[in-house]
C-alpha cells in the first residue's frame, strides 16, 4: 500500500520537467517523446541523480537512490551542458524543498514506520572559502548580530517533526520526518552572495553557496547517526527580487544567442533536483563553553586565577586535522580523498587502505598523479602544514602584579623573558594569515573564549604611552614572533572592552 502511494509523487517529479542533466544524445529524445516514454526505473537511473565525482563504487552506479530532494526554484538558463545547475534565490524568501521517498519495495525495511533525521546546511561552494568557513561565518555573525544564515519557515512546512536550529551553528537546521508521509520544508536564506566577496566596491560577482541535505536513521541507541543519503545543489542568493532580475537577464542573454550556441547550454527548469554527494563531515569548530565573566573592579577580563597558571586557564580549541592514518580502511580512504579534493583519483586508489597510500614515495605519487596533483597529494599524505604568514605571542598582564605595583608606587622593569620580580608569565601563540585587524580581533577573542563583539578596539602602546589604533597596515609591519602583554580598558558601552598591546 505504501508503494502505491509513492508512485504518483515520483511521477509528478518526472512530469514537471525535473529531469535536468540529459547529455546531448538524450536531450532531444526527451523533448520529442516526453517523460511518459520512460519507465520509472530508466529515468531514475540517469546520471542526473548522481554527482559527477560520485564516491560510490563502480558496481553501484545504476543504483536508485533511496531519497530525492527537489528545490522549488527555477534553474538558470546560462549554465553549460554537463555543468552543475545553478539556482538563484532571494534573500529571506521562503522556498519549498520536497522530500521524496524513492525506495523500492522491500528496500531499507528497517526505517518502515520510523522517522529519519535530515540536516540542512548552507555552505560555501568555493574551496578557498571552505578552508576559512569558520572565520567567514564568525565575521558575518559579528556584522549581523542576532541573525541566522538559514531558517525553517515552520508555518508553511508540512510533515516535519521537532525542527531545531542550533544557536551556535547559524548555517544549519535539522528536523525529523516520516518517509511514508508527504513532507515539504520551506527554508529561508538570510545571507547574500556578495557579503563574502573580497572587494566591495559595487558590481562584484557574488560567491556561490551549496544547499546540502544529509539524512540519517536511528542506531541501536536511538541516536540518528547512521548515514542514509546526502544531496546538494549550487545556489546564489540576491537581495529581495534580485534573483528574479538575474533570471530575467540570463533568459534575455540566451534569447540573443544563435541556435548553435544555445545547444551548448542547459534549458531552464522550473525546479532543481539536488544531486548525490558525500556526507558533510561533522567538525566542531568552536569551544561552546560559557564565556568567562568580566571583572568590573579591574575593568579586565581574566584568563584564570592568580598569575594565569596553565592549570586554570581555558585552552583554545584544538586545530582541526584530517590526517590519513595507517589504520584507515579503503572505504575511509576514499572519503579522505574526496574531502581533500582528490576525487579524480578515487577510482585509481579504490582498493588502497591508509597504510597503502602512506607507503607511496614522493616519486610514486608524482608518477601516478602528475607533478601538480602528485606534490599536493604527497604533502597531504604526510600532513605537512603551511606556515602562517605572521606569528605573535600574547600574555595577559597579571592583575596581582598590577596591584603590587600600585601599592609600591614604583615602576617595575619587565624583562624580555617575561619574568618580572619573580612573577611568571604564560604566553600564547597567535597565527595570522590575512594580516588584518578583524582577523587579530577574532583570534584574540577565540583565545580567551569570548565573543569578538566584546572587543571594541585594539590599540598598541606607542611612544610616551600613547595609544595607537591597530590597523591592517600596522599588523603587516609587525615583526615575526613579536611579544605583547595584553591590557584591557573598559569601553564606552557596558559589555565591551578595549585591548591594549604593550
Amino acid at each position: 500500500m505504501a508503494w502505491a502511494l509513492k508512485l504518483p509523487l515520483a511521477d509528478e517529479v518526472i512530469e514537471s520537467g525535473l529531469v535536468q542533466d540529459f547529455d546531448a544524445s538524450l536531450s532531444g529524445i526527451g523533448q520529442e517523446l516526453g517523460a511518459g516514454a520512460y519507465s520509472m526505473s530508466d529515468v531514475l537511473a540517469l546520471p542526473i541523480f548522481k554527482q559527477e565525482e560520485s564516491s560510490l563504487p563502480p558496481d553501484n552506479e545504476n543504483e536508485i537512490l533511496p531519497f530525492q530532494y527537489v528545490l522549488c526554484a527555477a534553474t538558470s538558463p546560462a549554465v553549460k551542458l554537463h555543468d552543475e545547475t545553478l539556482t538563484y534565490l532571494n534573500q529571506g524568501q521562503s522556498y519549498e524543498i520536497r522530500m521524496l521517498d524513492n525506495r523500492k519495495l522491500g528496500e531499507l525495511p528497517e526505517i518502515n514506520g520510523k522517522l529519519v533525521k535530515s540536516i540542512f546546511r548552507v555552505v560555501f561552494h568555493d574551496r578557498r572559502l571552505q578552508y576559512t568557513e569558520h572565520q567567514q561565518l564568525e565575521g558575518w555573525k559579528w556584522n549581523r548580530p542576532g541573525d541566522r544564515i538559514l531558517d525553517i519557515d515552520i508555518p508553511m512546512s508540512v510533515g516535519i517533526i521537532d525542527p531545531r536550529a542550533n544557536p551556535t551553528q547559524l548555517n544549519t537546521v535539522e528536523f525529523l520526518w516520516d518517509p511514508a508521509k508527504r513532507t515539504s520544508v520551506f527554508i529561508q536564506v538570510h545571507c547574500i552572495s556578495t557579503e563574502f566577496t573580497m572587494r566591495k566596491h559595487g558590481g562584484e560577482k557574488g560567491v556561490p553557496f551549496r544547499v546540502q541535505i544529509d539524512t540519517f536513521k536511528e542506531n541501536e541507541n536511538g541516536e540518528y547517526t547512521e548515514h542514509l543519503h546526502s544531496a546538494s545543489c549550487q545556489i546564489k542568493v540576491f537581495k529581495p527580487k534580485g534573483a528574479d532580475r538575474k533570471q530575467k537577464t540570463d533568459r534575455e542573454k540566451m534569447e540573443k544567442r544563435t541556435p548553435h550556441e544555445k545547444e551548448k547550454y542547459q534549458p531552464s527548469y522550473e525546479t532543481t533536483i539536488l544531486t548525490e554527494c558525500s556526507p558533510w563531515p561533522e567538525i566542531t569548530y568552536v569551544n561552546n563553553s560559557p564565556s568567562p565573566g568580566f571583572n568590573s573592579s579591574h575593568s579586565s577580563f581574566s584568563l584564570g586565577e592568580g598569575n594565569g597558571s596553565p592549570n586554570h586557564q581555558p585552552e583554545p580549541p584544538p586545530p582541526v586535522t584530517d590526517n590519513l592514518l595507517p589504520t584507515t580502511t579503503p572505504q575511509e580512504a576514499q572519503q579522505w580523498l574526496h574531502r581533500n579534493r582528490f576525487s579524480t583519483f578515487t577510482r585509481l586508489f579504490t582498493n588502497f587502505s591508509g597504510a597503502d597510500l602512506l607507503k607511496l614515495t614522493r616519486d610514486d605519487v608524482i608518477q601516478i598523479c602528475g607533478p601538480a596533483d602528485g606534490i599536493r597529494l604527497f604533502n597531504a599524505l604526510k600532513g605537512r602544514m603551511v606556515r602562517p604568514r605572521l606569528t605573535i605571542y600574547v600574555c595577559q598582564e597579571s592583575l596581582q602584579l598590577r596591584e603590587q605595583q600600585q601599592q609600591q608606587q614604583q615602576p617595575q622593569q619587565k624583562h624580555e623573558d617575561g619574568d618580572s620580580n619573580g612573577t611568571f608569565f604564560v604566553y600564547h601563540a597567535i597565527y595570522l594569515e590575512e594580516l588584518t585587524a578583524v582577523e587579530l580581533t577574532e583570534k584574540i577573542a577565540q583565545l580567551f573564549s569570548i565573543s569578538p563583539r566584546q572587543i571594541s578596539q585594539i590599540y598598541k602602546q606607542g611612544p610616551t604611552g600613547i595609544h595607537v589604533l591597530i590597523s591592517d597596515e600596522m599588523i603587516q609591519n609587525f615583526q615575526e614572533e613579536a611579544c605583547f602583554i595584553l591590557d584591557t580598558m573598559k569601553a564606552e558601552t557596558n559589555d565591551s572592552y578595549h585591548i591594549i598591546l604593550k
